[in-house]
């Protein structure tokens, strides 16, 4: 039996990771939880699962969690830092990260101290700080095991009898088997969001509204608007790059409407596989936190004839640039992909504003970027400093 910490539980990924340690009650035990402020979720969680400590990063909401649950015998953590005690616990095996933003780096960062693995949902850990967290990977010997969708399939797909951890810099015994040894390409699957079938949109006059309008998924503001300029892939991309250890120029995009073929992966011999499954992150999120093993559950089954036909076509990355200035803050390393991701988040939020037109969002980063001297990501205050530096600079571009 594994024992979870679910570091973001009142959240989508977190309610969905609660939802599969539910249905394999002999396989996964929930030992800790955290939110920012949803109080009274976390609370009834924690008492649904017997769980008797609990993190909630916002303080004034972390006081009234501590009233409401010493009937209960459960203990608060505040804080940044409750966090990373939360993460730190050592009765956990594996740390689901599921948090907002960069908050997620201090916690993860404290669970890979302390050895245990992590189930990430978080791309903003790997994609603003992937140079410092893999190192400290490498350090500590733990996995990072993906929750994406796509990345739980490239890493179901690049495994090996020999070394099911060779494609997650955990190879150890089998270090002759990397990833980029085999690996031809890496190819994500996007739904293409609001726009990628519609040659004729006008991104000088596209509204808030038909941005938010996505064809398939609801999803929150800003995953929306990364989804309908692509932007989004382009994390994705960089999120590849460090767990796989693939160059990014071996990373490409297909758009993929039916959401079925989560990504797949061509090796040197010209072979190529593909995970396919009906679109449920619980698929995602089980395996990563039973593996290596595969565990009987209720989950919707695939029917493909059914479905008759399955779509792909390839992106323009002439009308979406954004997966473009991935490719080159990628090469650029260092402090460029904080940059691009702060940068990203401030032209959302100002687009959403209709401060900006759509097409500002990626005129706003190119900026952002072309304005910052690169340094490497060799401590854990140069992220945030880039990141701060990158907001900053971007909301005086405004």
């Amino acid at each position: 039996m594994k024992s979870l910490v679910i570091l973001g539980s009142t959240g989508s990924i977190g309610e969905n990771a609660l939802r599969v340690a539910q249905a394999l009650p002999g396989a996964l035990r929930v030992v800790g939880l955290s939110t920012r402020t949803k109080v009274r979720r976390v609370l009834e969680q924690a008492r649904r699962f017997g769980v008797r400590m609990v993190a909630v990063e916002d303080r004034a909401a972390a006081r009234e969690a501590d009233a409401l649950a010493r009937a209960d015998g459960i203990r608060v953590l505040a804080g940044p830092e409750g966090l990373a005690e939360l993460a730190s616990l050592p009765e956990a095996d594996t740390v689901v990260c599921a948090l907002v933003g960069l908050s997620g780096l201090s916690p993860v960062l404290a669970a890979m101290d302390a050895g245990h693995d992590i189930a990430l949902a978080t791309k903003e850990v790997l994609v603003s700080a992937g140079e410092l967290v893999m190192r400290r990977r490498a350090e500590t010997g733990v996995r990072i095991l993906p929750i994406d969708s796509e990345h739980s399939a490239l890493f179901q797909c690049v495994q090996s009898p020999v070394s099911v951890a060779a494609c997650v810099r955990g190879a150890g015994d089998a270090a002759s088997l990397r990833a980029e040894d085999r690996i031809a390409r890496l190819v994500l699957t996007a739904s293409g969001g609001p726009f990628a079938q519609r040659p004729d949109a006008d991104f000088e006059r596209v509204t808030p509204q038909e941005a938010l309008a996505h064809p398939r998924w609801s999803m929150g503001p800003k995953v929306t608007i990364d989804s309908a300029t692509m932007m989004n892939k382009g994390l994705e991309i960089l999120e590849a790059h460090w767990l796989f250890d693939v160059s990014a120029d071996k990373i490409g995009v297909v758009v993929h409407p039916e959401s079925i073929v989560h990504s797949l992966v061509t090796f040197v011999d010209g072979t190529s596989m593909a995970q396919l499954s009906v679109p449920d992150m619980r698929f995602a999120i089980q395996y990563a936190l039973t593996w290596p093993d595969r565990v009987a559950a209720e989950m919707p089954a695939l029917d493909l004839a059914r479905l008759g036909e399955l779509t792909f076509l390839p992106p323009d990355e002439g009308r979406f640039p954004c997966l473009g200035l991935i490719r080159e803050a990628a090469a650029c390393g260092g402090t460029m992909p904080t940059v691009v991701n702060a940068a990203d988040e401030v032209a959302v939020e100002a687009f959403l504003d209709a401060r900006i037109p759509f097409a500002g969002i990626w005129r706003l980063i190119e900026r952002v970027m072309a304005a910052h001297t690169v340094v490497p990501c060799e401590r854990f205050e140069t992220v945030f400093e880039a990141d701060a530096w990158a907001r900053e600079f971007a909301s005086k571009a405004l």
